[in-house]
């Protein structure tokens, strides 16, 4: 009978490190990676935008937050309408009557950029972060077959979230060089 009794937190431990990292996952998809997948350039391109200026844009508190674009963007789609759009973290500061081929996320146009991809790359791992901490939490458990309280996965959540940030600034860096370089 001790058997069966054992196998519960087992299997409970189990279902709750599916079940986390199948919610981060999921959040994954629906909060950074429509975003993500239009800076990447994955799928056909939306429509073009001409650009009808551009400013620094800042963030809630004020900080700089890369350059963004507004302008009129012409679906390529026939039947759309054309509308006024924002061009979300443009890669460079974009002459007036220019003309980019964008790609739409949540009402926004995006280009391959490296304030784009850095941040949208760290929004996903901040995401993660606390999700895989539990996932392990759970996983523990499950091969202890206990209910594990140990702390080491307050570190491994905060490990989890700098690297977020490091790895954001490892991808977006980069990318912002060699477009620099090669544009």
């Amino acid at each position: 009978m001790g058997g069966k009794h054992g196998r519960w937190p087992r299997r409970v431990g189990f279902a709750g490190m599916v079940v986390s990292l199948a919610v981060a996952g999921w959040l994954i998809w629906v909060l950074p990676g429509p975003h993500l997948a239009a800076v990447l350039g994955i799928g056909p391109v939306d429509g073009t935008l001409t650009i009808s200026s551009c400013y620094a844009a800042t963030d809630a508190e004020g900080y700089d937050d890369g350059t963004d674009c507004t302008g009129m963007y012409r679906p390529r789609a026939d039947g759309e309408a054309r509308r006024r759009i924002t061009l979300d973290k443009a890669a460079t500061s974009h002459r007036p009557g220019s003309t980019v081929e964008v790609r739409l996320a949540r009402g926004r146009a995006h280009e391959l950029s490296g304030d784009a991809l850095g941040t949208w790359v760290t929004v996903g791992g901040l995401l993660l972060g606390p999700f895989l901490a539990l996932a392990l939490s759970f996983r523990a458990s499950a091969r202890e077959d206990t209910w594990s309280h140990d702390g080491h996965y307050v570190l491994v959540f905060i490990a989890a979230e700098l690297a977020s940030l490091v790895l954001g600034f490892v991808v977006g860096v980069p990318v912002s060089v060699a477009m620099a370089l090669f544009d």
